[in-house]
């Protein structure tokens, strides 16, 4: 279970890895390694698991590389967020990281586009390995950016909907919503008010709750982020105004912005076991495949149920989508054993067995096609839900940029300018954000 260590190093670590990036001084990035790899030697492997039972877990994997490779030892070493892997990818010498692997996705432009990672495709062209065929298509699409592979899948997350079955049951729903429609009409059967509070919420829509992000959101509704110019789409895709406008229905058919931000303030905290879908305060959460051992570990009064998202009513027939994300892991470029490093790397994200072994030990959904249909991954039957969503071909991901995930904070903001009030034409707002995303970019270029 990835947990508090992985999202509180990502929050940690974004916005200094992106100025670390900026400043990058590295190597010829497309460069093949002159090393040679059946010789004995010692790499260095930089993640950012800190948890005993996710450090064992590398351990375990690493072990089973070497085993693999005796000939090459494996110097690890964890706990390193975005902002000391960067410092040390600049800085370079005997003990700076070979190989990394990063929890931060929104990072990959900026790994490539600074030089920071090697280009991976001429490696996997030597390997006889055709990424397109290995691993899901949001997965090759977050490790990409500008037609640079300088990252690899290292496990994914894929986002679902957690339903209290207790609680639907009670209020005479038979099975979880499929459209947006279905869904705001059973978030308010759920809700149970109790003055201007509630006793409880079918769903806390607010932009600051818990997993419910711009970005969750709106893969359901399969946006295109960046036309082929590089200019941002926000004001010219109907699927970002459509979005926006589900998301606020929710905020104003279940309270009110204010009446929903006083209820969640007094609510438990994200990572604990009071966190409100366990405690049943919130009968449905948008959240990812870690949850479910998370709510499991908490012992609620209620049958946990999972499911898909909720789609847009016209898109019903794509429903079982969802959103994809990850950890990515790279060689450095400033590495003088790239051939080397490309065996780990090579075993870590491809080996089949390696991969379902690693996911087993994590509960992240497996990062390679052949690794989902393992008869060999352990779980619980509603973690397949995760599965599927992760091998969906209409699941979607963020894209690359190359200042990193700036853009999605500012479409994040406009998100809470929205949902509070402060903005209420929409059109106008979303195109004055689309030129404040195109102004970030080309200044970062």
């Amino acid at each position: 279970m990835p947990g508090l260590s992985r999202k509180a190093a990502v929050a940690l670590a974004a916005s200094a890895s992106l100025a670390l990036l900026a400043t990058a001084c590295t190597g010829q990035s497309g460069s093949a390694g002159d090393d040679d790899a059946s010789q004995e030697t010692t790499l260095n492997f930089w993640h950012a698991w800190s948890a005993p039972n996710e450090v064992k877990a590398v351990r375990t994997l690493v072990a089973g590389f070497e085993k693999a490779h005796p000939q090459i030892h494996v110097n690890v070493v964890g706990n390193m967020t975005d902002d000391k892997i960067n410092q040390a990818l600049r800085s370079g010498g005997g003990k700076a990281p070979d190989v990394i692997s990063s929890f931060t996705t929104n990072n990959v432009g900026r790994f490539c586009s600074s030089g920071a990672l090697v280009d991976l495709d001429p490696f996997f062209e030597k390997s006889g390995i055709d990424p397109q065929k290995t691993f899901p298509k949001a997965m090759n699409e977050y490790t990409r950016f500008d037609g640079n592979r300088c990252t690899v899948p290292l496990l994914g997350d894929a986002y679902g909907l957690y339903y209290n079955k207790t609680a639907l049951e009670k209020a005479g729903i038979t099975s979880p919503p499929k459209t947006w429609s279905q869904f705001a009409e059973d978030a308010e059967k759920l809700t149970v008010r109790d003055g201007d509070g509630y006793r409880q919420l079918g769903f806390m829509p607010d932009y600051h709750g818990w997993e419910t992000t711009t970005e969750h959101y709106f893969a359901q509704f399969s946006p295109t982020y960046f036309g082929k110019d590089g200019a941002s789409r926000l004001a010219t895709d109907p699927a970002f105004e459509a979005g926006f406008r589900m998301q606020k229905g929710l905020v104003d058919d279940l309270g009110g912005f204010r009446r929903l931000e006083d209820y969640r303030a007094r609510l438990g905290d994200e990572w604990g076991p009071k966190h409100p879908f366990h405690t049943g305060q919130v009968a449905m959460q948008l959240d990812g495949e870690w949850r479910l051992g998370m709510a499991l570990e908490a012992k609620p009064s209620f049958e946990i149920g999972v499911a898909p998202l909720p789609v847009p009513d016209d898109q019903a027939d794509q429903y079982g989508k969802g959103y994809i994300t990850g950890t990515i892991a790279g060689i450095a470029s400033t590495s003088h054993k790239r051939n080397a490093a490309w065996e780990l790397v090579k075993y870590m994200t491809t080996d089949t067995d390696a991969v379902v072994g690693f996911s087993n030990d994590l509960h992240n959904v497996p990062s390679t096609l052949a690794a989902l249909k393992s008869p060999k991954l352990t779980y619980d039957p509603r973690f397949k839900t995760f599965l599927d969503i992760a091998a969906d071909p209409r699941s979607t991901t963020s894209p690359a940029s190359v200042n990193g995930g700036v853009y999605l904070s500012t479409v994040q903001q406009l998100g809470y300018d929205y949902e509070s009030g402060k903005v209420t034409d929409l059109k106008a707002a979303l195109k004055k954000t689309a030129a404040q995303i195109d102004t970030d970019i080309a200044q970062a270029r």
